[in-house]
């Protein structure tokens, strides 16, 4: 037998220019303090800053109310995030492009009571009214994101026109009625009170979720192997894979205490898991990233940038219209007032707080998780604590405010590191 000599390069090299594969396959634990430590030098603070701040969030409201970490309460917070946050996964998409949609509360509004009219006053079976709801709001997107794409107009004033526009077509499709009520206990109210209290529900969730994110995750090491590119070893995936069943075992053990694993939470993380591995996984997601990088480098690419900005636009209205519909069915009514108040205010906060850069082409969809458990999180325990609106208010501008400025710290430093 011979001794190895293969040279260790990752030595040799300064640690920021070391593939982040090796220094995990090479220095076990210790290479996975390397690359933390490298990636918050290079501004790639991920999903930190936010996970350190729903800790001390819950630490803080649970000291002043031990009711606050509930599972009841819990269960409750879960419930208060599953419909913007579903508008807000929407949001993240068009963020990724470096653009807003200011009407996404409007259109919510509006798809709701479209849905609401069609069901109780003219008599549509739940799931063509839901459709017929949901594809009001994707024509939406597609008029917008037409307007935005083919005349140049900055989308925040075509959106700003549709957040005023379509606030006026909701009262037209309401007519007289200043509400409508949805029956209690059968058809659309069942979306949002729907709970699975049988306890192996919930578990077999989480377990199949875990088999999924392994599978997929597994699949990505073989077609590395067979392209000879390095990759983390075995125990990598093995090590996340545990973590995630530890984490949504212990979740799903929270709500099994209260009522059992409510629908609209599952809806909610459906639509962020699906979009996740649509931006991530397919061409097209790779598209979004690239136009939302540099548009113009991406058209000369050979990305069609007009077709993938009109279909983002859509697919955010469609989204804007699923949360809508979840909205109206908690609430069991559609009124004039849906889709107002602070549902656009805590839809683009959610994303932003929750780490996807107003700067465009840096995001994920589990940015709309984590933002709206933070926002819920705030509004959540202030109502247990009994403190006013304005209060409630003040703490989440200030919260975002603080989110806005790591994201620009971030990419000064990721500029820095030649990775902006």
């Amino acid at each position: 037998m011979t001794a190895d000599t293969t040279p260790d390069t990752t030595a040799a090299m300064p640690a920021d220019q070391v593939d982040p594969r090796l220094l995990v396959r090479q220095h076990g634990l210790a290479g996975y303090w390397e690359l933390f430590k490298r990636r918050v030098r290079g501004g790639e603070l991920g999903a930190l800053p936010v996970v350190i701040g729903l800790l001390v969030i819950w630490t803080v409201f649970y000291l002043q109310e031990p009711r606050f970490l509930s599972a009841q309460n819990l269960t409750n917070l879960m419930l208060q995030i599953a419909a913007i946050g579903t508008i807000s996964v929407g949001i993240v998409l068009v963020l990724l492009l470096g653009e807003i949609d200011l009407s996404v509360g409007s259109v919510s509004g509006l798809c709701a009571c479209v849905l609401a009219v069609l069901n109780v006053k003219q008599g549509w079976p739940v799931v063509p009214a839901i459709v017929a709801a949901v594809l009001v709001g994707t024509a939406i997107g597609l008029f917008q994101g037409f307007v935005f794409s083919q005349f140049g107009v900055p989308s925040f004033v075509v959106t700003l026109a549709g957040l005023i526009g379509w606030q006026g077509l909701q009262l037209a499709v309401l007519g007289n009625t200043g509400t409508i009520n949805f029956p209690y206990g059968k058809g659309v109210s069942d979306l949002a009170n729907t709970f699975f209290a049988q306890l192996w529900v919930g578990y077999a969730v989480a377990l199949v979720a875990v088999g999924a994110y392994f599978l997929a995750s597994f699949n990505d090491r073989r077609r590395r192997a067979a392209a000879g590119l390095v990759d983390s070893p075995m125990s990598d995936l093995l090590l996340r894979s545990a973590g995630l069943l530890v984490l949504l075992l212990a979740v799903v053990l929270v709500l099994n205490n209260d009522r059992g694993t409510p629908l609209p939470l599952l809806i909610f993380v459906g639509f962020v898991i699906l979009f996740d591995w649509l931006t991530r996984r397919t061409r097209y997601g790779r598209h979004i990233f690239a136009v939302g990088g540099n548009a113009e480098a991406a058209r000369r690419a050979g990305i069609n940038v007009k077709l993938i900005q009109i279909s983002v636009f859509a697919l955010c209205s469609t989204m804007a219209a699923f949360g809508g519909i979840l909205a109206a069915s908690r609430g069991l009514a559609a009124s004039q007032s849906s889709g107002g108040s602070d549902t656009l205010l805590f839809a683009i906060a959610a994303a932003v707080i929750g780490g996807t850069s107003l700067f465009g082409g840096r995001g994920s969809t589990y940015s709309a998780l984590l933002g709206m458990l933070v926002i819920g999180s705030i509004a959540n325990g202030m109502d247990l604590l009994g403190l006013e609106s304005d209060i409630k208010f003040m703490i989440t501008g200030a919260v975002l405010l603080a989110a806005v400025i790591v994201d620009a710290l971030a990419r000064r430093g990721r500029a820095a590191h030649g990775r902006a």
